[in-house]
């Protein structure tokens, strides 16, 4: 009778992997939000209450909440157009066009906000031909949305572009071949292939945009009511020392996008069982 000798892992397995796991995210995760929450959690619900609901405070979530929307949804489309671009098409300078994609990884946000602000202000290379047709861009709202756009693009199209390289242009040959158009071949072959990568890059864009400071705070000029952030009233909340109700406003956002992000990965979730993804 042989007797079963234990194999031997050259990879640690399972149980020390996920303790490191564990502890990694923990560090950088679990404690500082638990820790922030605990905060929270020692001001009175009227003190909290109050902190949320100022008027300014108000007006900035619409900003903040809005203009993310609106650039995610801007970013879904033209996300999804230029990784369909990128992995269909050779073309003379395709390099660079990989290499733009990613550059709002790379260039600090605080000098994207300056050179926004070089190109839409008024005397800007662009803002001047925009202001012959009475588009302010620079120190507006629309300001706001355009620095959102440029920092989530980079998150459609990481997150399509892998999808698309996996989905074999046979599929399209087959459906053309059927008798379908384009736009049949698009709605019924393509999307539902793309539909969970597509929700995943929103759903990153729209939280990257929630939570972006250094670009919008140059190009959006900081106006009360008008083009003031919610990040940026936080750090003006904390610079005031009054962080009970930075704490507070900051939770608001953090419980937001959180539930935000839950929606997401339950149409995810629909979307892999209606399709079979």
């Amino acid at each position: 009778m042989s007797i079963a000798l234990p194999r031997r892992r050259v990879i640690p397995g399972f149980g020390l992997t996920m303790g490191f796991t564990l502890l990694y995210l923990s560090l950088v995760f679990l404690i500082p939000v638990g820790a922030f929450l605990l905060y929270t959690a020692t001001m009175s619900w009227e003190t909290f209450w109050n902190a949320v609901t100022q008027r300014q405070v108000v007006a900035s979530y619409k900003l903040s909440f809005g203009g993310s929307l609106i650039a995610a949804t801007i970013n879904l489309v033209f996300g999804a157009l230029v990784a369909w671009v990128l992995v269909r098409y050779r073309f003379p300078g395709k390099r660079l066009v990989v290499a733009l994609v990613d550059l709002p990884f790379a260039l600090p946000t605080a000098v994207a906000g300056i050179a926004l602000v070089t190109l839409y202000a008024s005397s800007g290379w662009v803002g001047q031909y925009l202001d012959l047709f009475g588009i302010r861009v620079a120190y507006t709202q629309l300001g706001v949305i355009v620095a959102l756009t440029y920092i989530g693009l980079p998150f459609v199209v990481r997150t399509v572009q892998p999808v698309l390289e996996d989905l074999e242009a046979e599929w399209e040959e087959a459906s053309a071949s059927l008798g379908a158009d384009r736009l049949t071949t698009v709605r019924r072959v393509i999307l539902p292939a793309l539909m969970p990568a597509l929700l995943t890059g929103y759903a990153l864009a729209f939280a990257r945009a929630l939570g972006e400071y250094g670009s919008v705070v140059f190009i959006s000029g900081n106006l009360p009511f008008r083009t003031e952030i919610t990040p940026l009233l936080i750090v003006a909340k904390a610079e005031q020392y009054d962080y009970h109700g930075a704490a507070a406003i900051g939770t608001v956002m953090l419980l937001a996008a959180f539930l935000m992000l839950l929606v997401i990965n339950g149409l995810q979730w629909w979307t892999s069982r209606r399709y079979g993804q």
